[in-house]
């Protein structure tokens, strides 16, 4: 069956009882309908107890089709349970952008899913949506202060960096002219799109305690300068009130459930190559105050989600996880190990071997922070049990804890070893973890910290471009902000068909973006984009509706 089609066999509870589950009374929150609705953000202060152990998920480096890691996430929250302890899954939302192009939806697979899968996947309670207004209103007010030429601001036209945003992969829109069609019609200048997961706004809201902090962090969002080198910030125009306002109820975190009715936290979503890779703040707290397990993730491989996750997350909310869950596949490893995708379904130990190099390096990268990793060994069918066992066996030569997880074909039941595995690595942890560079440390030396250390480069090189920008961020007194280095997902190096563990290579960064209201610096290695294309088929040939609203082809 299809995933949709499993979704739709299970009956949910109203989600006035998953509340409850929780501990929270069914006049504290808003539904969604009849099985989501909206936390209170009191829930999240940053004072509030929390009593739960954050968990954290990542994975090594996937294939394109994704090694199951928001599967695993939730069948080893359903697996918790199963055995007794009060677990909570906290995600990501999904982007329209993957939904309708080439990795489909992000709620899940087979028996180990968040429902109801449809209307998490398509819009949800309207987020993103949100987002892309805040986001457009501001670039909206900074073209119309180009066109009314208004003397209080002077803003230099060709300084101004802030693109828009739109929830769809559409490569056409990556550089535009704005301003078209005579005076009437604005400016002319260049300008261009970010996909939404992309968005500064979204990195903020991801980011901040509360209403006033967000509104605080939008209103230090770099917009360009002065003739005269002035910096414009958002709150210069007068804009990030009415931005938040937009954003009010989409900062409130959503709560669903899992096929088993367990409770699931699904708040915002920027992408891990091209953004910070997780969830909020504030939908975390939430979970920690109400479980003692929080179960989430982090955006592909751990050298982005989770390398963002702890330098620019936890140091920015005071987080810690007691222990990171990395998710790998017998499929993904020979892909590793350089075996043709059509052919991932066949047995081959030798390509296997070759491929663990990436997760070995995965899994020193987890112990560099001080962290002990947990490994899930994430099922296909195709797996044999004799690649399996040599998975395992590598594993335990490294001392490192592993289990095989069957959760989508088995929900929860299937990751109970894994949640055994889990609890008694917790139970060890000390619940602490060191970062690998200074805040105080120059730009430059952050970004070749982690392309040394993390993606096992042998030197940085910075472009032209890249290195003015570097003297932007000193002129404008950022350089003590985290770094959110961008690049493929596809390797350790800028160079996507570089597989497995590359060594002696040189990490290339084109341009250093401002986040200075989000709270980070973006370097961008190589050839990414910040806004994706469809491929030459994508998942919007596959989905339909029919006359009674019956929604068909979701994956």
């Amino acid at each position: 069956m299809s995933d949709l089609t499993i979704a739709r066999s299970v009956k949910l509870s109203p989600i006035v009882d998953v509340a409850e589950r929780l501990g929270v009374s069914p006049d504290e929150i808003e539904p969604y309908g009849r099985y989501a609705a909206k936390l209170p953000l009191w829930l999240s202060a940053p004072d509030a107890p929390r009593r739960g152990k954050l968990i954290l998920v990542s994975a090594m480096t996937p294939t394109p089709a994704g090694e199951g890691k928001t599967t695993a996430t939730i069948g080893l929250t359903d697996a918790l349970n199963r055995i007794g302890r009060r677990a909570v899954a906290v995600l990501r939302e999904p982007s329209l952008g993957p939904v309708f192009g080439l990795k489909g939806g992000a709620t899940g697979g087979g028996r180990a899913q968040v429902a109801p899968m449809d209307f998490i996947n398509l819009h949800f309670t309207g987020d993103f949506a949100a987002v892309t207004a805040a986001h457009n209103l501001l670039a909206a007010v900074v073209d119309n202060d180009l066109h009314q030429r208004k003397s209080t601001h002077g803003l230099d036209l060709t300084s101004v960096r802030w693109k828009r945003v739109l929830d769809v992969n559409d490569r056409a829109l990556r550089q535009i002219v704005v301003g078209l069609g005579g005076r009437t019609n604005g400016l002319p200048r260049e300008s261009g799109f970010d996909i939404t997961a992309a968005s500064e706004v979204m990195a903020a809201m991801c980011l901040c305690d509360s209403l006033a902090h967000l509104k605080e962090k939008l209103g230090g969002i770099f917009v360009g300068r002065t003739q005269d080198k002035r910096p414009l910030y958002a709150r210069d125009f007068n804009v990030h009130g009415a931005m938040t306002a937009l954003l009010r109820d989409a900062l409130k975190p959503n709560l669903a459930q899992t096929l088993e009715g367990n409770p699931a936290i699904i708040h915002l979503g920027p992408f891990a190559n091209i953004a910070q890779g997780t969830n909020s703040v504030i939908a975390t707290r939430a979970g920690l105050r109400l479980s003692d397990y929080v179960v989430t993730e982090a955006g592909f491989g751990f050298d982005l989600g989770g390398e963002k996750f702890l330098h620019i997350k936890c140091r920015t909310s005071g987080l810690a996880p007691a222990v990171v869950v990395l998710v790998a596949t017998v499929r993904g490893l020979k892909y590793q190990g350089g075996a043709a995708l059509e052919a991932l379904h066949e047995p081959d130990l030798a390509a296997l071997e070759r491929g663990f190099d990436n997760l070995e390096k995965h899994l020193e990268n987890v112990r560099r922070f001080g962290l002990e990793p947990v490994v899930a060994i994430n099922r296909f069918t195709s797996d044999t049990s004799a690649e399996l066992d040599w998975v395992q066996a590598r594993c335990t030569a490294m001392g490192t804890a592993s289990a095989i997880s069957e959760a989508w074909a088995y929900g929860g039941a299937g990751a109970e070893t894994l949640a055994h595995e889990v609890v008694a690595a917790v139970e060890r942890a000390t619940g602490h973890w060191q970062p690998l560079y200074a805040l105080t440390d120059p730009i430059e030396r952050k970004i070749e910290t982690v392309a040394t250390h993390i993606y096992g480069a042998s030197d940085v090189r910075f472009l032209s471009k890249a290195r003015a920008d570097l003297r932007l961020i000193a002129e404008l007194g950022l350089t003590q902000l985290p770094i959110c280095i961008a690049k493929t997902q596809k390797s350790f190096s800028d160079d996507p068909t570089r597989l497995g563990r590359p060594r002696d290579f040189t990490l290339t960064i084109r341009e250093v973006e401002i986040a200075a209201g989000a709270g980070f610096v973006i370097p961008i290695a190589g050839d990414l984009v910040r806004m994706p294309g469809l491929p030459a088929v994508p998942a919007s040939e596959r989905i339909d509706i029919d006359a009674e609203g019956n929604i068909t082809g979701l994956s």
